[in-house]
């Protein structure tokens, strides 16, 4: 579990809403791409009777936001081996299509700079999600 129970319930909406954000981004949310999501907020430490409230809330906080810095916030936080996860969850969401578009993969860039990954290491990941797709 990523975070204690000593963290505000607002942390996983915001992680939800990053999730979702690549979802999105290529205009095609998929049943696979929300399955993903829900098992990385259970990963997360939700609590499976609060997953849907968190999604809603997590789609509304996505839908109302214009930019993705205030998502990451809360994953910055993490240690490292945490943001590791999300980012795997992440382009596992990217993926569950089989493919990335431009728009999926300018995302990532962006994360990476914000999150301050290597982009050697977004790249293994990368690459290593490709192949479990294949």
């Amino acid at each position: 579990m990523f975070f204690s129970n000593k963290n505000k319930k607002g942390n996983f909406e915001k992680i939800a809403a990053l999730l979702i954000h690549a979802a999105r981004i290529d205009q095609d949310f998929s049943k696979d791409e929300e399955e993903i999501i829900e098992k990385t907020l259970l990963q997360i430490g939700v609590k499976k009777e609060n997953i849907e409230e968190v999604l809603q809330e997590g789609k509304k906080i996505e839908s109302d936001s214009n930019q993705i810095l205030e998502f990451t916030k809360e994953i910055k936080r993490m240690k490292d081996s945490d943001k590791l996860e999300i980012i795997k969850s992440l382009w596992k969401i990217i993926y569950s299509n089989n493919e990335a578009d431009i728009y999926e993969t300018g995302l990532m860039r962006r994360l990476a700079g914000l999150l301050y990954i290597d982009s050697k290491t977004m790249g293994d990941i990368k690459e290593a999600i490709k192949k479990e797709n294949i």
